[in-house]
């Protein structure tokens, strides 16, 4: 650092003893030292006291600081919510500004004094600042320079702005002018006029500031970021949305003909009962997929040929679609009745990392933290293997270890199957599974010969998650070197590289067309990219934890994401707008999601050891009367408040009483405890029946 060159007189001194001091520091090269004694010094009348707060060194921020965050707790409970917002984005600046002014210790007594009205929602931020006690931490930690290289977007109501810088501007010598120099260089706040049906009007506001948590908006935060948009320069300014195409990727007219034809014999052979649609009719209203313009091209997302296989699977899934289980909205405000079946796993010594079912039905697949993957009958059969079925000491076995991974496996991934309709037909069962791993590979099974066809490197660091593609052959990956990687089954290496996100990717997911997928973060962002080039069309913020869950509903409309502190949120894919928060699972994360056939019903599992069914269709601002579900577990009572009622004795999956700081919102339909089990998987079957699994963790 240059020395600083010593001016005619300093601001301040008082008397030749200051001076004497700054020569003498200035001479030895203690050149920190000497910059802080001068801008003391500068910050003082001749008395040796400070002026105003504003020129009260480090300490002014503090002091301003306080008074900011008293004023917004005694405000009017309508502005209080949105007010609070402006909290956490003038904490972190005034922070960064008071440890770049070489004052280290008010930085350390600052973020102390103020840090635990953040800890709820910016856990992962505060342990990422809280190292940082010089100016030189400030240009290495990755968290300060995203904020300091950006600013911070803020949506506030008009009628709030206005009163906040009218009582600034009020308080001039007790730190209003800090809070607007903060405001005026690092923040980006956005006025809004207050409607009757929109986000900010007076219902809606009210309405968030009865909620026992406050979430961040879904456009704050992010530098330039319009709402949805994936863009993210400061000078975007009113960024026109990219065009998706949500359709259906429409159907190989080959493989069209065939799945019609078949569906004629099968009518013949097997007449519809009285009043039900043949498999004809059901395919030309329900499943047939042709050309339109919602609809992606074929020739972007290229496909191996269609196969005997190919046909006798979409045939299946119209016998399945014509005789699922019909899921309909509310009645009388009581949401639709859902069975599931739980799977649990005992005796695993908390040694089960991730769980998979086959679409079939018929197979479940572990990942194992002793680095293998075990994969079981779900009917108790012996799984046959075309490699050792000849050999003379062969035993057949209900259960198979698939060993080849030299780190924890973190997922897997059965690919597309059909339940066999036919015994001879064409088998339609799972042939392949996918596993990810901490040795930064992804690995092919086959489920026909129990081996390892192909091993995927590229990665540079653990793989978090994989997951196939609806049709197969294509699937992604995500990992902890930040990226999500597009793979096909016929290459070694990777198509795709989707490079933005912050911190680890830990969740990936596709689009029902195959055109697109979503990965979610550490970063608390989950983005949407296009398959065809690798870009981001879409990006969604306003989780408060790091994003664990994806899943894309079958319509291909709505997309549902799950963090750890227990929020699910919805997402409109078209506008990129945020529809609803739905809460009710403890912490700890939600590791499972999966949506019903109608696209209206969703379903959850995670670590409070709860399985729990959500009306997406309803209102999140609605009441309605809850009820307990399941015996020996967490007995959950929904209230018209939306507060968690727990009777007497009840114990939760995790071993502790609920509290009353657990909120359940009013779009909760159900809640399916479990004894200890935390829920690593969840799925609706192809007829609307859910299955899920976990592990006994007494």
């Amino acid at each position: 650092m240059p020395r600083l060159t010593e001016p005619s007189s300093v601001a301040g001194d008082n008397g030749p003893v200051t001076k004497q001091v700054i020569e003498y520091l200035s001479k030895k090269g203690y050149n920190r030292t000497e910059a802080m004694l001068r801008m003391e010094s500068a910050n003082q009348e001749a008395s040796g006291t400070p002026a105003r707060v504003e020129e009260s060194g480090g300490a002014r921020y503090a002091r301003a600081f306080g008074l900011l965050k008293r004023w917004i707790e005694e405000n009017l409970d309508v502005y209080k919510a949105e007010l609070r917002r402006l909290l956490w984005p003038t904490f972190v600046y005034s922070f960064l500004n008071i440890v770049s002014d070489y004052y280290p210790k008010e930085s350390r007594s600052f973020f102390t004094d103020f840090k635990a009205s953040f800890e709820k929602e910016h856990g992962g931020e505060l342990r990422a600042l809280e190292p940082i006690s010089l100016p030189e931490h400030v240009l290495d930690n990755s968290v300060a320079k995203i904020y300091r290289g950006a600013k911070y977007r803020l949506t506030m109501s008009t009628v709030a702005f206005v009163n906040l810088i009218q009582f600034l501007e009020s308080k001039e010598r007790d730190g209003g002018p800090v809070i607007i120099a903060v405001m005026q260089s690092y923040l980006n706040i956005v006025t809004i006029e207050r409607n009757a049906d929109d986000e900010h009007s007076l219902a809606r506001m009210l309405g968030r500031a009865r909620q026992v948590e406050d979430f961040p908006g879904e456009d704050e935060g992010i530098p330039g970021h319009n709402p949805g948009s994936a863009n993210t320069d400061r000078n975007a300014g009113s960024t026109v949305l990219t065009r998706l195409k949500l359709g259906p990727l429409p159907m190989e007219n080959d493989l069209m003909a065939d799945v019609q034809a078949e569906l004629e014999e099968e009518d013949l052979r097997n007449p519809p009962a009285d009043g039900q649609n043949t498999l004809v009719q059901e395919f030309e209203q329900h499943i047939k997929r042709e050309e339109s313009e919602d609809a992606p091209n074929r020739q972007d997302v290229p496909l191996p040929p269609s196969l005997a296989r190919d046909v006798a699977m979409e045939v299946q899934k119209v016998k399945e679609n014509r005789d699922r289980f019909r899921i309909e909205g509310r009645t009388g405000g009581v949401g639709p009745a859902i069975s599931v079946t739980m799977f649990t796993f005992h005796n695993t010594f908390d040694g089960i990392n991730c769980l998979d079912f086959s679409q079939d039905n018929l197979l479940v697949a572990a990942g194992m933290q002793e680095s293998y993957i075990r994969v079981w009958s779900l009917e108790g059969k012996a799984l046959p293997s075309a490699s050792q079925s000849g050999t003379l000491n062969f035993q057949p076995s209900s259960s198979r270890r698939l060993i080849g991974h030299s780190g924890p496996v973190y997922a897997v991934s059965f690919s597309p199957s059909t339940a066999p309709s036919d015994p001879i037909a064409t088998s339609t069962a799972s042939k392949y599974l996918l596993s990810s791993s901490a040795d930064k590979s992804v690995r092919l099974w086959s489920l026909e010969t129990w081996t390892c066809l192909v091993i995927y490197k590229g990665h540079d660091h653990p793989v978090w998650d994989v997951t196939w593609g609806p049709f197969g052959h294509y699937f992604v990956t995500g990992s902890q070197d930040k990226t999500a990687r597009l793979w096909s089954t016929d290459q070694i290496a990777f198509l795709r590289m989707f490079v933005g996100h912050d911190m680890d990717v830990d969740t990936v997911c596709f689009h029902p067309n195959n055109a697109y997928v979503f990965t979610g973060s550490c970063d608390k962002i989950v983005r949407m990219w296009a398959i065809t080039n690798g870009y981001p069309v879409r990006m969604f913020t306003g989780h408060a934890g790091n994003v664990t869950s994806l899943v894309c509903s079958p319509n291909g409309k709505l997309l549902a994401s799950a963090d750890d502190s227990g929020t699910i949120i919805l997402w409109d894919l078209g506008p990129g707008r945020l529809l609803k928060r739905m809460r009710g699972h403890g912490k700890g994360g939600i590791w499972s999601l999966s949506w019903s056939v109608e696209s209206t019903v969703l379903v959850s599992g995670g670590a409070d050891g709860t399985v729990r069914v959500w009306d997406v269709t309803g209102s999140s601002d609605g009441g309605g009367q809850g009820k307990i579900v399941g015996e020996g577990g967490t007995g959950i009572k929904l209230d018209g408040s939306g507060q968690v009622q727990a009777g007497a004795g009840v114990v939760g999956g995790g071993g502790k009483k609920k509290g009353k700081d657990v909120v359940v919102t009013p779009d909760q339909i159900s809640a399916f405890p479990t004894k200890k089990s935390p829920v690593y998987k969840v799925r609706f079957t192809r007829q609307n029946l859910v299955v899920a699994g976990g592990a006994y963790l007494p």
